[in-house]
């Protein structure tokens, strides 16, 4: 029995089952019930007279067969889903869907709560599931339509896809209020380097420009503390650490708390942030609305 002959529910479960290495997890991802989808997965392997998966401690292996179906599959129902959501009208108001979106920390910060709140306003049964995208391949998510959209600092990493820059940002100096570098009104070279310096490792942001800056007038900074970005408001607070950081960002954590925010005493390079999408969902009708609210919420955002 080859592919075309075969139903269209198992060839979903196969893909399930290929991408998650698990029945549980396959049949969570498909609202089934595990012995239904264990049923369909035991027709699909007499269907093709082949194991397919084969249990071992980390999960569910494919056998060489199922790993050359398994492009095949997965691109043929990628563009029937395409097929069909292009041929759907895409009401906001009454839709119920769910969009997965990868962002980075600087946009999760600065975007995930207006979006959220844009599109309860506009689509109240529309779910936005944001999923850090440090850890994420994200030309292959977005390749297999696993995320709609992904808002960060990467651009188009190759033609089948396209992005629209969202933000334009630049970096500034945040610190505790009543610091001591507060009182001078400006931050010199010398109060910068002299400075405590806290530098945040998940932000994604390059601040080597900090140090070529400082190399220039012969000075050097202190690293007192590397931490996560949620880390920062709590860590300035109780000390005289001042944090490197995006402007957009820093005006989120001094509207949470009692920092204070003051320019770089040299120039800052510019900070992008993009919107990245598959070419080949720019003309589904619920996607362009996402696209667009995304756009709407980042002119408006900071």
């Amino acid at each position: 029995m080859n592919l075309r002959s075969l139903d269209l529910n198992l060839l979903v479960v196969f893909d399930a089952v290929m991408q998650e290495r698990s029945v549980t997890k396959a049949a969570a991802r498909l609202n089934m019930a595990q012995p239904a989808l264990s049923h369909a997965l035991t027709r699909l392997r007499h269907a093709l007279q082949d194991d397919l998966f084969i249990r071992t401690p980390e999960g569910m292996a494919p056998t060489p067969q199922a790993e050359n179906l398994a492009d095949g599959v997965r691109a043929a129902l990628q563009r029937l889903r395409t097929t069909l959501d292009s041929a759907a009208s895409f009401m906001p108001a009454t839709a119920e869907r769910r969009f997965a979106i990868a962002v980075n920390n600087h946009a999760a910060l600065v975007l995930a709560a207006p979006l959220a709140a844009a599109a309860a306003a506009e689509a109240p049964g529309v779910v936005l599931d944001f999923r850090p995208s440090g850890t994420l391949d994200l030309a292959e998510q977005l390749d297999r339509g696993d995320l709609a959209l992904a808002i960060g600092a990467t651009a188009a990493p190759g033609d089948r896809f396209s992005d629209v820059r969202l933000l334009h940002d630049r970096f500034v100096v945040l610190m505790r209020r009543g610091h001591p570098a507060e009182a001078q009104g400006a931050l010199t070279m010398a109060t910068f380097a002299a400075a405590p310096h806290l530098v945040i490792t998940s932000s994604g942001e390059g601040i080597a420009f900090v140090d070529e800056a400082l190399a220039r007038e012969g000075l050097s900074r202190r690293v007192a503390l590397r931490a996560p970005l949620l880390a920062t408001w709590a860590a300035l607070l109780q000390s005289d650490m001042i944090a490197v950081i995006s402007e957009r960002a820093a005006r989120e954590f001094s509207r949470l708390a009692s920092l204070t925010i003051l320019s770089l005493p040299f120039p800052s390079p510019n900070l992008t942030t993009a919107m990245l999408w598959h070419r080949r969902v720019s003309g589904v009708h619920a996607h362009r609305w996402l696209r667009e609210l995304v756009i709407r919420v980042a002119k408006t955002a900071g």
